[in-house]
């Protein structure tokens, strides 16, 4: 088993959105959970994109089905993580809702 964590590679486009949607007044922490990146990354895009040095994984064109697809699974691994946090408040409240004790 590796425990080496595998680097994203993310093209250009895909940055310059997530710089975009920086620019455009949302928080750096909303974009990178929906977009299931790291913070760090986005502020060194950000970073890059004020110094005129943001490129991408490299010069190969992106189709609009890979965008999407790319986009929909970030979505969906932030609905899982949605789904899971509901699951275990779920389980926690359930016990002391019917839990009365008189001494």
């Amino acid at each position: 088993m590796n425990s080496k964590a595998k680097r994203g590679r993310y093209t250009q486009e895909y940055k310059h959105e997530a710089v975009r949607l920086v620019k455009s007044g949302q928080s750096m922490a909303a974009i990178a959970a929906t977009q299931g990146l790291s913070e760090q990354a986005l502020y060194n895009w950000v970073k890059a994109d004020r110094e005129g040095k943001l490129f991408g994984a490299g010069n190969k064109p992106v189709s609009p089905e890979q965008m999407e697809l790319a986009r929909l699974r970030a979505e969906v691994s932030r609905l899982k993580m949605e789904r899971d946090i509901l699951k275990k408040r779920q389980r926690t409240s359930r016990g002391s809702r019917c839990e009365v004790r008189i001494y």
